[in-house]
């Protein structure tokens, strides 16, 4: 049993999304072989890979091709990919820049960008979440921070934002800014102004992922962030009503125009159906069923989870600590599942590989 013959095993095993073998994409490392014992490395293009149980099962098959009494221990490490150039000067140290919008309000956009940046966050990564909703900011309430402040760093001889750190994650919100009983009663130019602040002049630093929970609809503000920003790509939220799918077409089509040119990562249906605590076998289909999925089939996009609708989630939000942290197990599976199947999406618009293959979740 020697290295070269391990290798030539593990040579075998393809990366389901990227196509390719792990050896000849240089993801094994510190392969060990210690008598009967083998050990190595395998590094993931995203801590969140919902395949890596699937990985770690065909690489210890590989070995026991080559030794069917060999003990294998397969790590695994995180080396988060990025499509952007190096030389760009809009947030350099931010690998991935992630928005997440909806048709129309209402749907929970805000829920489930709290909850994706928080999962993202649990599997290790760096993650930012910025409230570009202006007019309708909910991250503090959702956070907990209502009536904090953020302050100020002197970097590089310019004065500088700081976000607000809560939950493992950084956060900034105009409702951090300004007090939540005074309405925002701004035209287009000034909310433009304002995102390009919470672009230029916050000091985010180094991210893996920042997660910008856009205000709902198609309008100034997105052209906006989308031009002057490196967007890596949109994730669309919608519920299975046949009125927010209408919306959620609009949104689609608007980052589809050749000014914007935008990927899109996925779309995720909220409110999929309703779970009620005393019988969470049964399903409630309040707003339709499975309208979300036969949207991202009808647009030849990925399909990236359900979420259900359970009380929950609300009171999560409501009381400043996301059901991600809390102890509700449906809630959590279906948050994490769709945020694997978002960062799995990331990860191959990142390597330019179509994102054809759906992941479909369904909680059970």
């Amino acid at each position: 049993m020697s290295v070269e013959k391990l290798l030539e095993a593990l040579s075998t095993v393809q990366e389901p999304d990227l196509g390719k073998d792990l050896v000849t994409l240089n993801m094994v490392k510190d392969l060990l072989i210690e008598g009967n014992k083998v050990s190595f490395t395998v590094t993931l293009t995203t801590p969140a890979c919902p395949l890596k149980d699937r990985i770690k099962n065909d690489c210890i098959r590989a070995i026991h091709s080559v030794n069917p009494e060999a003990v294998v221990q397969v790590n695994f490490i995180s080396n988060i990919n990025t499509s952007r150039k190096d030389q760009d000067p809009v947030l350099p140290k931010v690998r991935n820049i992630i928005a997440v919008v909806s048709g129309k309000g209402g749907v929970g956009k805000s829920t489930v960008a709290s909850n994706f940046a928080l999962s993202l966050a649990a599997d290790g990564a760096k993650v930012g979440l910025m409230d570009a909703d202006i007019y309708g900011p909910s991250l503090p309430i959702m956070f907990g921070v209502r009536g904090e402040r953020p302050l100020m760093k002197n970097v590089n001889g310019k004065g500088m934002i700081l976000p607000l750190e809560k939950y493992g994650i950084r956060l900034m919100s105009i409702g951090l800014l300004i007090d939540e009983k005074n309405a925002v009663v701004w035209r287009g130019p000034m909310v433009s102004s304002a995102i390009r602040q919470f672009i230029t002049e916050v000091f985010w630093d180094e991210l893996d992922y920042l997660v910008i929970d856009m205000p709902p609809g198609t309008g100034d503000i997105h052209l906006t962030l989308m031009q002057a920003v490196p967007v890596t790509g949109v994730i669309v939220v919608t519920t299975p009503q046949d009125v927010a799918l209408a919306d959620a077409k609009k949104a689609i089509a608007m980052f589809a125009q050749a000014q914007l040119k935008t990927p899109i990562i996925g779309l995720v249906e909220n409110m999929s159906f309703f779970v009620a605590g005393d019988a969470p076998e049964n399903k409630y289909y309040i707003f339709g069923k499975e309208g979300g999925k036969r949207l991202a089939d009808e647009y030849d996009i990925p399909f990236l989870g359900q979420i259900p609708l359970i009380q929950s989630i609300r009171e999560g939000g409501d009381e400043g600590k996301p059901v991600l942290l809390g102890d509700d197990a449906a809630a959590r599976k279906a948050f994490n599942e769709f945020a694997g199947n978002a960062a799995r999406s990331i990860a191959m618009i990142n390597a330019n590989i179509s994102t054809e293959r759906r992941a479909e979740v369904v909680v059970g």
